[in-house]
């Protein structure tokens, strides 16, 4: 009996036999496949955190490194380690009185500046909620100081309190005051860099405060207006419980930037700007860390600064997140 023979299949004529599937290569896409998805975000986020390593943490660490050596700016590959002694001399030192003075000049500077600021930001918010003529006008006329030069903004203003001919002295000798010189008195000077802060950010953060104005419902006021609540109940009890989360961010944002005030009192202050005055009354912690680093070339203290500094700023964050979680938890 014969055996019988295995026949191969073959497809039409001419055409080769059918390969049979390449299942590693169906595998070596799915692995390709499942890589691209897992590490495709990092690619796309990885120029942030190269940027932020560069030109953020890398400055950060080597002024904490710094801030534990004595280091000249003339001569910066030389450093001697002296561990805390530029903390101490800060806060306990000869140098002391000029970072507590710098101290309480900033959290002065910061209430002047911040509270009339948010104050008046408010006022505009709520005023510009309304359908009044030419709305879009002045929305943008807000936004004109922020985008102001602060170098411009702080010139004009410096003629503005000049002692001879300013516009603040005419104006005060129209009610029959004296001259005052703005620049030499403590107060004095605190107010008009004050006024310069105002000046630049009240626009800004009345912008914030009604984008906020705007997502409130509009149920809430009309409600309150059925009860017989007028525009000033209104405002107290619908407007303003609604913007406390706004109102916060906006207080804890101002304080960063009141801690970090260095331009206005610079630029105001001309030949003395870059130690806060002849006696230093509005000097800055800001200030004081530049005078200290670029004039008097001790860049180890000036970075003691730098840090403690940020340690300020840890603690506004700190207060700023206790505060929060009491509003969530009373609501």
């Amino acid at each position: 009996m014969a055996t019988p023979t295995r026949t191969h299949r073959t497809g039409p004529a001419g055409s080769p036999p059918p390969v049979a599937p390449d299942h590693g290569g169906a595998s070596r896409r799915s692995r390709l496949h499942r890589w691209d998805r897992a590490a495709s975000p990092y690619l796309f986020v990885a120029p942030f955190f190269l940027v932020f390593a560069a030109f953020g943490l890398f400055p950060l660490l080597y002024t904490g490194w710094l801030s534990l050596h004595r280091v000249s700016l003339y001569n910066v590959d030389q450093a001697d380690w002296v561990g805390l002694q530029n903390y101490r001399d800060l806060l306990f030192g000869p140098p002391s009185h000029f970072f507590w003075n710098a101290l309480g000049n900033t959290i002065t500077l910061g209430l002047l500046s911040t509270v009339p600021q948010l104050l008046l930001a408010l006022g505009l918010a709520h005023l510009l909620n309304y359908h009044l003529p030419a709305r879009g006008f002045f929305r943008t006329a807000l936004l004109a100081p922020y985008a102001t030069s602060v170098a411009a903004a702080t010139l004009v203003f410096a003629l503005i309190f000049s002692p001879e001919g300013g516009m603040a002295n005419w104006l005060l000798s129209l009610v029959g005051a004296g001259p005052v010189h703005w620049e030499a008195g403590p107060w004095s000077s605190q107010f008009a860099v004050s006024v310069i802060v105002i000046w630049r950010w009240t626009g800004y953060n009345a912008l914030i405060y009604l984008a906020a104005m705007q997502a409130i419902p509009r149920e809430l006021y009309e409600a309150a207006a059925i009860d017989g609540a007028s525009r000033w109940q209104q405002f107290r009890h619908v407007t303003i419980p609604e913007l406390r989360p706004t109102i916060l961010f906006t207080v804890v944002v101002s304080s960063i930037g009141a801690t970090q005030l260095f331009g206005e009192p610079y630029l105001f202050g001309g030949q003395t700007g870059h130690q806060g005055g002849a006696d230093h009354q509005y000097e800055t912690l800001g200030i004081l860390m530049y005078d200290t680093g670029f004039h008097h070339s001790m860049l180890g203290r000036a970075s003691a600064i730098a840090w403690m500094m940020f340690g300020l700023l840890l603690l506004v964050g700190l207060a700023n997140t206790l505060i929060a979680r009491r509003l969530r938890s009373a609501q």
